[in-house]
């Protein structure tokens, strides 16, 4: 295998305290220079920390050009090619990583600004993608599920052709599935990082981890009052916030974290069952925390973000081994269910939240057993199967089939006159053969309209 000069692009902080998108350039990054690759990750944030195999730096608006000219491959994630135009020109097989449906969160990041602005902010979405989708030689999503939503954003612009559909039919080395992932060495507690740590949290208290941010398409508020109905039951219950605060500057706080916080003081629970880090924990040290815990819980409402999400935040819980209670509604909801790795309950009902956290703190065998199976789920997500598709590409790099049409602007490609006579005239002969001359004259003026509509 050829050794590659590859650039990993993301717009988050490459710091001690990061959040998914680096994450997952980080993790992109290690694992393919550990599978020989020059990498060099990129970020227009802070950078304050360095890989080990790989390089990591923050690069200006000026010195990009030159990162992306020296590389044989670009992996980039968020907005970026609508503020770099010419990297549709660059030089370098373009990858395109969609784990993120970034358009369908503006619909609630944004739904408490002005109509202007979120019109504004979605077309700036879709501008995004569409340079995204007409440049891209392979991209990456985050399930089969985002998979059918993406191909059918490639369709629409036509990259779903004969050139892409003659090379791989399955279209597979167009787009391909390599989830979130996490680690194949499981955490290993070096201190407590909430037990007897944290006021209020005594070491043998039953703690129930919320393990990221809160943002406005999750549902923390039907927890906090799972938590409520809960108590009465397991009365040592203590459900804790790990992220309240971004560690991205540009990233402002959502609404939802405020609104739950004010739920949590109201119900009088804030400091006794509920607790709330105002911060955002660090990468390395997130396993303290994550191994203090003896659930893991997510919530979401029912929108379309939800049906093509991919909580991140699992797969934490999956690296620690955690029973994890979740909503019902998206891919992960599924897999809780199917493979039986916690509770997965329907959107907004706290009852059933409340029942499940009841089992899974109170019934050891049943904690044991999902255990269990969490740890055998987690296999099948370690980065390095994760990102299979990924490493295999970097292996054997490639333009999409349809490159050539791409860099001259043909995305779509208009029949050839001749071609189009034909067509007409086989269309004619055939309809004169099945309805007489009453439905070939109707055929003859059906594509007259179309061709002066043309």
């Amino acid at each position: 295998m050829k050794s590659q000069r590859i650039a990993v692009v993301t717009l988050d902080t490459l710091t001690a305290r990061m959040a998914g998108p680096a994450i997952r350039a980080w993790e992109i990054s290690r694992v393919l220079s550990e599978s020989g690759h020059a990498v060099r990750l990129l970020t227009f944030s802070k950078c304050e920390r360095q890989g080990t195999g790989f390089t990591a730096a923050r690069v200006t608006v000026d010195g990009f050009r030159g990162e992306v000219k020296a590389a044989d491959i670009l992996i980039m994630q968020g907005y970026l090619l609508e503020t770099f135009g010419w990297i549709r020109n660059a030089n370098c097989a373009v990858v395109i990583d969609l784990y993120d449906p970034f358009h369908l969160e503006s619909l609630e990041v944004d739904k408490f600004r002005s109509q202007p602005e979120r019109h504004a902010s979605l077309d700036r979405a879709v501008n995004e993608l569409r340079a995204e989708v007409e440049r891209g030689d392979f991209f990456l999503c985050a399930s089969e599920r985002q998979r059918d939503l993406w191909m059918g954003h490639l369709a629409a612009w036509g990259r779903l052709n004969p050139d892409t559909y003659d090379a791989d039919p399955s279209l597979r080395s167009l787009i391909d599935v390599a989830p979130f992932g996490c680690g194949s060495e499981p955490p290993v507690q070096t201190r407590h990082g909430i037990r007897g740590v944290v006021p209020g949290i005594a070491e043998d208290d039953k703690v129930v981890i919320w393990g990221g941010g809160v943002y406005n398409w999750f549902d923390p508020l039907t927890v906090v009052e799972a938590v409520d109905i809960a108590r009465a039951e397991v009365p040592d219950l203590r459900l804790f916030f790990l992220g309240m605060k971004h560690p991205n500057p540009d990233v402002p706080e959502m609404a939802m974290a405020n609104r739950v916080r004010l739920e949590s003081d109201r119900r009088g629970l804030t400091g006794v069952h509920v607790f709330f880090y105002h911060d955002w924990v660090e990468y390395e040290d997130r396993g303290n925390y994550l191994l203090d815990a003896d659930v893991g819980i997510s919530a979401h409402f029912d929108h379309v973000e939800t049906s093509y999400s991919f909580r991140t935040r699992m797969l934490d819980y999956l690296w620690a081994g955690l029973p994890i209670v979740c909503s019902e509604g998206d891919s992960f909801g599924a897999l809780v269910a199917e493979r039986h790795i916690g509770v997965a309950i329907p959107v907004s009902d706290a009852a059933a939240m409340a029942r499940a956290l009841v089992m899974l703190l109170s019934d050891m065998q049943v904690a044991r057993d999902t255990r269990d199976r969490v740890r055998d789920v987690a296999t099948e997500f370690h980065w390095e199967k994760a990102l299979l598709p990924l490493v295999e590409f970097c292996a054997a790099p490639h333009r999409a089939a349809d490159f050539a049409r791409l860099t001259a602007g043909q995305v779509t490609q208009p029949m050839p006159w001749r071609a189009r006579f034909r067509r007409d005239a086989v269309g004619t002969v055939r309809a004169l053969a099945s309805g007489g001359l009453p439905e070939a004259a109707h055929k003859i003026r059906w594509r007259v309209a179309r061709i002066l509509q043309r």
